[in-house]
């Protein structure tokens, strides 16, 4: 029997790369959004379906005669600007979905959450740490958390916690730092940035789906949190520059853009816990990344 997969928020840039590691295994492939895929990221024998997951009536009568093995959840508004919309989808979506399939035999529910669930708690981040979230994106997301810790504990629904750091990679929004840059260097175009002297910690899009596969089998994965990064965070100015070297151009302008109130300088998570439990350890370095992200641009 084929197994089956729903992908929440599946037209995006991870939920894409979900999809695709399902289809290269013959899965059954089922993807909620409330937008029809961009065209890079469209893909064939693919049931789409339009869901609200903040509504807990839509998605009682869109899944309501519908199963599934596996369900990744990255469902949630990704303009951040309406509050209100930011918190109904991420935290009402991620609770209408879950209070949907504890009544239902499946083998997984993954939700993707994230390392802004910490705050600005000094790094490296430990799952064991106390997380004070600031935005509201965060705060729904560690609300997220807690809720379906909470439906473990009572009902052993099987759910796993995915808190992801910066994941960069082909078919990505030329929205986030590492795809602005990227397409800027190639253009060779001039283009503002701070000074540089944050660490952050960037992920290559196929070590995360990696982890969500090996999490789907993994009993001891069920009811935890596991950080997802590299564990070895670069500095800004550095990976700009690296970046630079790899496209052959880019003007980068350092401190033209001033940094956020309370930023943190330096934001990474420890990843022994995913190592430990479920053999995972992220296989890509920075730079094999970027070049594998660059050629995706020049196809």
């Amino acid at each position: 029997m084929k197994k089956k997969i729903l992908i929440v928020g599946g037209t995006g840039f991870i939920g894409y790369h979900v999809a695709k590691r399902s289809k290269s295994k013959n899965w059954d492939v089922t993807i909620i959004s409330q937008k029809k895929p961009k065209i890079l990221r469209k893909i064939k024998n693919v049931k789409y379906l339009k869901c609200d997951i903040s509504k807990k009536k839509q998605v009682t009568k869109t899944l309501e005669r519908k199963n599934f093995h596996y369900i990744v959840n990255l469902g949630g508004y990704v303009d951040h600007s309406n509050k209100r919309k930011t918190y109904l989808s991420h935290y009402n979506g991620c609770k209408n979905l879950a209070d949907h399939f504890s009544k239902k035999a499946i083998r997984s529910f993954i939700q993707i959450g994230s390392g802004g669930e910490y705050g600005n708690l000094k790094s490296p981040h430990y799952e064991t740490s106390k997380c004070n979230p600031k935005s509201i994106y965060s705060k729904a997301k560690y609300l997220s958390t807690k809720y379906l810790i909470k439906l473990y504990k009572k009902k052993k629904f099987p759910c796993t916690i995915f808190r992801l750091y910066q994941v960069y990679g082909p078919k990505q929004d030329l929205n986030r730092f590492i795809s602005i840059t990227v397409s800027n260097c190639l253009k060779n175009k001039k283009f503002p940035s701070s000074e540089g002297k944050q660490f952050r910690d960037f992920t290559y899009i196929n070590d995360v789906v990696d982890a969500i596969f090996k999490a789907f089998e993994n009993a001891g994965a069920k009811g935890e949190v596991f950080n997802i990064g590299t564990g070895k965070p670069l500095r800004i100015k550095d990976t700009i520059k690296n970046i630079q070297k790899a496209c052959k151009g880019g003007l980068p302008m350092f401190g033209k853009i001033q940094l956020r109130k309370e930023e943190n300088i330096k934001t990474y998570p420890n990843i022994e816990k995913a190592k430990k439990i479920i053999k995972w350890k992220p296989k890509i370095s920075f730079l094999k990344g970027i070049i594998y992200t660059i050629k995706s641009y020049e196809k």
